[in-house]
């Protein structure tokens, strides 16, 4: 007699949710799956925009990534998408603060003794991973007396940067930011003991979000529900599954929900959370973000050191006086978007078509709007603004958040995916969803590619405290060690029943 079909919900069509959606319904037979998404379009974060009057479509909040982002790149390439190369140029700060990661600076000589300290330092962080994974990487630089020059123009703008870490980025942990310099497999940057930086790596943007998305899901067997926010959701009891009611008030039964959204909806949707998923789910902190992309060149020039020879695509600023542990950042989208570069002369900012440069600026955590200078920029040069959450990993996202989401995955026939899971990168996002569904009995897709497979058991072995079937055990540094002192009956809890 064959199996009754497993019926999973999927809340949010964002990258966790599509590719979870995607990983079980290749498996039909097992699975039917629904994807509940609150946006009119797949995507989440990774969002498309048309701006000018519909003539042009950018990528809006998620640009691109790095060349150890594999499995996007392997969803990418299966759905006949190609990702276009991009060598990353950023200027850092204004006047006598100014830096880059591709030429000499006056700030990078004068502090070059604190640079080539900092190697000595982030070598030891990778040797004592497990002390350093809760201590903030600012308590660590002030404790062996670094410079605010040095942590707040170079240290700090660049992990924020990479990280989407924002204003929060003086408590992210130290673990962390060492890992941007020196995992093997995921580094970012080469240190340079005597500039920091000095090197312009190439990473990848992506082609046209909206399109990438809404065709992964088209072509896939899941049903996605645009436009239908979940509204409250029911745990029965024992193994009876869930009843999942939307925003319409129309309710349906599942036998496991995937929460593929960030943990604020989580928190607001459930009726009937245990006490841990309560606990653990407030310690995700969220922080209001809003940008705004224009064309208003003036405001450009007047806020960072804009040298048009150069090519800069990213420019990260900090503010002055008290407030120098605080950002601003702008990109010059015209200068790596894929779907922007055409045929063109070199502009003010070496743009793609003549003339054309669209900005994107962000203004970072709405309770210091004081600080901020969107109104500065000329009303009728704005194409679009945006508000978003944006979740911000500390150290105490990594002392009460991540070593403990395993004792709630599966709780009640609930599993957890999404970015703020772990850490805030487009990859993660990708790996969380493939995650749930390999818990849920979907066999993971990529395991012929030894660097996605490594990352993939290394994020299945924290987040869920669990082995994928088939393989060794995961080595992935602190990762692996946040779990490592668990009770071993819980690291090796049996997979859910597919």
């Amino acid at each position: 007699m064959p199996h009754e079909k497993k019926r999973v919900l999927v809340v949010g069509a964002g990258a966790a949710g599509t590719a979870c959606a995607w990983s079980l319904s290749q498996h039909p037979e097992r699975f039917e799956v629904e994807v509940w998404e609150a946006l009119p379009v797949p995507g989440g974060v990774a969002s498309s925009c048309a701006v000018k009057d519909g003539k042009h479509v950018i990528n809006d909040q998620v640009q691109g990534g790095a060349p150890s982002y594999r499995h996007n790149l392997r969803l990418l390439q299966m759905f006949g998408f190609k990702p276009s190369p991009v060598m990353m140029r950023i200027a850092f700060g204004v006047g006598d603060k100014q830096w880059t990661n591709h030429s000499p600076s006056g700030l990078t000589s004068r502090l070059q003794a604190e640079i080539a300290r900092f190697g000595r330092v982030l070598r030891w962080v990778k040797r004592l991973e497990a002390l350093f994974v809760v201590l903030p990487i600012d308590t660590v630089l002030r404790l062996l007396r670094f410079s605010d020059d040095f942590r707040y123009q170079m240290v700090f703008p660049l992990v924020a940067l990479f990280f989407g870490t924002g204003n929060q980025t003086p408590r992210v942990s130290a673990a962390v930011v060492a890992r941007v310099f020196l995992d093997p497999d995921l580094r970012l940057f080469d240190y340079c003991p005597s500039r920091l930086l000095n090197s312009v790596p190439e990473m990848f943007a992506f082609p046209v979000l909206e399109e990438v998305w809404g065709t992964i899901a088209k072509r896939s067997g899941f049903k996605l529900c645009c436009s239908r926010p979940l509204a409250k959701l029911h745990r029965l009891p024992g193994s009876a599954g869930v009843l999942a009611t939307d925003a319409a008030g129309a309710t349906c039964a599942f036998h496991e929900v995937v929460f593929a959204c960030d943990a604020e909806t989580v928190l607001k949707t459930m009726d009937n959370p245990t006490w841990l998923e309560r606990r653990l789910l407030r310690n995700v902190r969220y922080y209001t973000d809003f940008c705004l992309t224009h064309e208003d060149h003036d405001y450009m020039a007047d806020m960072y050191d804009i040298k048009p020879a150069q090519r800069d695509n990213y420019f990260v600023r900090t503010y002055s006086g008290a407030d120098a542990d605080k950002i601003e950042m702008s990109f010059n989208l015209s200068t790596y978007q894929p779907h922007l570069k055409v045929p063109h002369r070199v502009t003010w900012g070496g743009g793609g078509e003549a003339g054309l440069d669209i900005y994107q600026t962000y203004y970072l955590d709405d309770r210091h709007r004081r600080l901020w200078t969107d109104g500065r920029v000329e009303p009728g040069k704005v194409l679009a603004r945006r508000w978003m959450r944006q979740f911000a990993h500390t150290w105490t996202h990594f002392a009460c958040w991540v070593p403990w989401i395993r004792f709630i995955q599966g709780t009640r026939h609930t599993w957890y995916c999404g970015s703020y899971t772990l850490v805030n990168t487009q990859e993660i996002a990708v790996i969380s969803g493939l995650a749930a569904a390999e818990r849920l009995g979907a066999p993971y897709p990529f395991a012929d590619d030894p660097l996605a497979a490594k990352q993939f058991d290394s994020y299945l072995a924290v987040v869920h405290g669990a082995r994928r079937r088939g393989a060794a055990d995961a080595s992935g540094g602190w990762l692996a060690w946040l779990g490592s002192w668990l009770p071993s009956w819980w690291r090796s809890r049996s997979v859910a029943p597919a």
